[in-house]
């Protein structure tokens, strides 16, 4: 009876899986035939990737939507982790009557949409255009600014840190360390995991961000990835092998940094301190 059940479990799991990643094995072979095998529904592995990875650099900047992307991805992510935890540091640690108001106050903002913000968001950085043209719209701060940190980032931090021993606080500050001090050289190392899944979760949505950069990069030079694979599909008569191989591609990087730190973002997700 016991090996019955594990049989069963197994076997659902196992489809369980097959199911979640037969959409990524479809894309990877279908990357490999030609756009008529495609939308015929082929499933076997082609012969034609290196001719639809050529057709690709020939007809797209590759590298420079790559490279877009990662600056814009790295830097926010980068600027985020540092924003976000220690806002939820603060929230955790320091006391005072009015921060629980400030912190659902913030919390509410997680209630409006972002196609509200849109338009306000895109006359701030038009009427910033003249005076700082580094900051205004088909620049890559346009991008980063308003994704750099998140609501939810600042209440993942927060809620770790209620998980922070509280007696290395108590420890540091008696030794004489500045409350930066302790951030930095305590808060940070103890915390690694719960900065490894805001990494990865803040990665993957800058990576894979669309509509705001759609909306702010205007010019050729200023393209990431997924704007390069939208302008690829929105041809009269589209190259779905281009078109996948671009899509294998700009899948790699997120899936690379998720696979390199699944133990730390499950670790983080679940709130454990090491």
């Amino acid at each position: 009876m016991h090996k019955s059940k594990r049989f069963f479990t197994y076997l659902f799991l196992s489809i369980i899986s097959f199911v979640s990643i037969f959409p990524f094995l479809w894309m990877v072979i279908s990357s490999t035939n030609k756009s008529v095998d495609v939308t015929g529904g082929r499933l076997l592995p082609g012969t034609h990737m290196m001719e639809n990875f050529r057709k690709l650099l020939d007809t797209t900047d590759l590298q420079l939507s790559l490279v877009n992307s990662a600056k814009i991805s790295i830097t926010t992510t980068v600027l985020a982790l540092l924003i976000a935890s220690l806002a939820g540091y603060g929230f955790e640690v320091f006391k005072s009557r009015s921060k629980d108001i400030v912190f659902n106050i913030l919390l509410l903002s997680m209630m409006i949409p972002f196609a509200a913000m849109m338009v306000p968001l895109y006359r701030m950085f038009a009427n910033v255009s003249d005076t700082l043209p580094w900051m205004g719209i088909d620049t890559m701060t346009s991008v980063i600014l308003p994704t750099v940190t998140t609501a939810f980032l600042i209440f993942f931090f927060r809620q770790s840190t209620k998980m922070f021993p509280k007696e290395l606080l108590e420890a540091g500050r008696i030794d004489g360390l500045s409350e930066l001090s302790i951030y930095l050289r305590i808060f940070i190392p103890t915390m690694k995991t719960t900065y490894a899944a805001a990494a990865i979760i803040t990665f993957m949505s800058s990576w894979n961000n669309y509509l705001w950069p759609l909306i702010v990069l205007q010019s050729p030079e200023t393209k990431t990835m997924p704007l390069l694979i939208s302008i690829l599909g929105s041809g009269y008569a589209p190259d779905f092998g281009m078109i996948l191989i671009a899509i294998v591609i700009g899948t790699l990087p997120t899936a690379l940094v998720f696979f390199l730190m699944q133990k730390q973002f499950v670790a983080g997700m679940t709130g454990s301190v090491k």
